[in-house]
């Protein structure tokens, strides 16, 4: 029989009302947003529970014209549908490309050798410490000279913020590279033993082993994507090519803060990340535990 000291039930309920506690704390924010945007009115302070709720910002915010109980009515001010399927179909595609090109660089840094491996990885991981703010005026000037051979390169254009956001490559590529490490290097030796190419090792043995991975690298390249604000801020120029990140920001002009329309927007911008999480949970925890970043 075990016998356990007095005063652990105590620390276990302690433990628990921590925890409760401060789940709370990170809740309460979202939960306050949910409130604004079913509040009247456009207000940023109020009750957690709205005395009088109202679908009014999320009618506006799925572009359906509100009508007041007096009769008249309030057309949609910004096209926020719009927006959230620009920030899908950028963060998308980039994902897929990040995901292409640092697999296929994570494998040659940990499968090959040649000359100078440890010094681009080096380089790679000190050049990815900058922030992409600091290069905002570079990537304006690029993206504006590349638009005059591949219009749709060129600022303004969803093109030029995809290609953009593939510059955080490095982390990802280290991320795999470290995963890759830690799947015994025989299994493809042996495959090669059977007659299989390079190619067909890495795509029918590497692969198949290394989906845990995969998945996070997805999810943070997906998550950065589409909340990225900074260089889809200077490229994009157009109300009908923001992102929703960039667009949101329209409803917070100066003479008139439309907090509740606001809030139904962030909302929104959260469900595709809720889906990409909710899809890919089971192999979050593995991946992010396997794909210690190692030398």
């Amino acid at each position: 029989m075990i016998v356990q000291p007095r005063n652990l039930k105590y620390r276990v309920w302690a433990t628990r009302i921590f925890m409760i506690l401060f789940l709370c704390l990170i809740m309460f924010p979202f939960l306050m947003i949910i409130s604004v945007s079913f509040r009247s009115g456009n207000f940023a302070t109020g009750d957690l529970i709205p005395s009088n709720p109202s679908l009014e910002h999320w009618y506006l915010a799925f572009g359906i014209p509100w009508e007041n109980p007096d009769g008249s009515v309030i057309q949609p001010p910004f096209p926020v549908m719009l927006w959230l399927w620009n920030s899908i179909k950028v963060s998308f595609v980039s994902t897929i490309l990040i995901l292409l090109l640092s697999t296929t660089g994570a494998y040659a840094f940990a499968r090959l050798r040649f000359k100078f491996k440890e010094h681009m990885l080096t380089a790679m991981m000190i050049l990815q410490m900058f922030p992409a703010v600091l290069a905002l005026v570079a990537i304006y000037s690029l993206f504006d000279r590349l638009g005059n051979y591949i219009p749709w390169l060129g600022l303004d254009s969803l093109g030029s913020v995809t290609v953009a956001y593939l510059g955080g490559l490095a982390l990802h590529i280290w991320l795999i590279k470290g995963y890759f490490e830690t799947i015994d290097q025989s299994l493809e030796e042996a495959a090669a033993i059977d007659g299989a190419t390079p190619w067909q090792a890495f795509r029918y043995v590497l692969l198949p082993l290394s989906v845990p991975i995969l998945a996070v690298v997805f999810i943070l390249a997906f998550i950065t994507s589409i909340a990225e604000y900074p260089v889809a801020s200077v490229l994009l120029q157009s109300m009908d090519n923001l992102t929703l990140a960039v667009g949101s920001r329209q409803y917070l002009n100066p003479q008139n803060y439309l907090w509740g329309d606001f809030a139904a927007a962030a909302v929104l911008s959260g469900l595709p990340i809720s889906i990409i999480f909710l899809l890919c949970q089971r192999w979050i925890v593995g991946g992010l535990t396997a794909g210690g970043v190692k030398g």
